[in-house]
């Protein structure tokens, strides 16, 4: 398959994915719509997508005149199907593309938080890849409403964490694809700080490893129903 990763600044890129795809036999090319030149192939000549965060919020069109076009762009592949998987400002990019209200929260939720499963997350190809419950790194200070004709799959007790489009398209808000060097480089912005950066360390210690092998895990599941479905096309 040709996989697009498609990113929104520096700070949070393929990381822990790009290996996984790479060793699946597939390729990975990255591109931003913020950036000032051409995708290196058209846009629908890939198989699989994947949408990451970024330091700006879905709802900024007057300071990021290309979200609109993201956006439209996210509509089609909703409507075709084609198979994507959005994290963090990705899902909450794809919710809003489905029509549904994205919101800041009253407060960030940031740190490795229980995210729990439903019963249709158990189920589903993708997300039923992970434990029922486990801790994932969460860092995040918008939230969205689950679309009409989604299916929620994952929670915290305050926000929704994942849900699924049709039988393409996925998002989830925490950050599977985190590594630790990234998310070291996330504690020490001064400008966007953690509200305990030392105790986010500590639990980051202990957390990262197995962290680190449930996103190879669900990046794996991701690609394996991709292939499915492409096959089933």
């Amino acid at each position: 398959m040709r996989v697009l990763s498609v990113v929104h600044g520096p700070e949070a890129r393929a990381e822990l994915f790009e290996p996984v795809v790479v060793k699946a036999g597939h390729s990975l090319d990255e591109w931003s719509f913020s950036w000032d030149r051409k995708p290196p192939r058209p846009l629908d000549s890939y198989d699989a997508y994947l949408v990451f965060g970024g330091a700006m919020h879905p709802d900024q069109d007057h300071l990021h005149a290309w979200l609109p076009d993201e956006i439209a762009w996210l509509q089609t592949l909703i409507e075709e199907r084609r198979p994507t998987l959005g994290v963090c400002l990705g899902v909450q990019l794809l919710a809003r593309a489905a029509g549904a209200q994205v919101r800041r929260l009253e407060e960030p939720e940031i740190g490795w938080i229980d995210v729990e499963l439903n019963d249709a997350g158990v189920d589903d190809p993708v997300l039923g890849s992970m434990p029922r419950v486990f801790p994932g790194l969460v860092w995040h200070q918008y939230t969205y409403d689950v679309p009409d004709g989604a299916v929620e799959l994952a929670r915290t007790n305050r926000t929704t964490q994942a849900f699924r489009l049709g039988d393409a398209c996925w998002g989830v808000q925490f950050h599977p694809e985190v590594t630790a060097l990234q998310l070291d480089k996330w504690t020490a912005d001064f400008e966007d700080p953690p509200p305990d950066p030392e105790r986010l360390r500590k639990e980051t210690a202990s957390h990262i490893g197995a962290w680190n092998a449930l996103g190879r895990t669900l990046c794996g599941a991701f690609l394996e129903a991709s292939d499915k479905l492409l096959l089933a096309a």
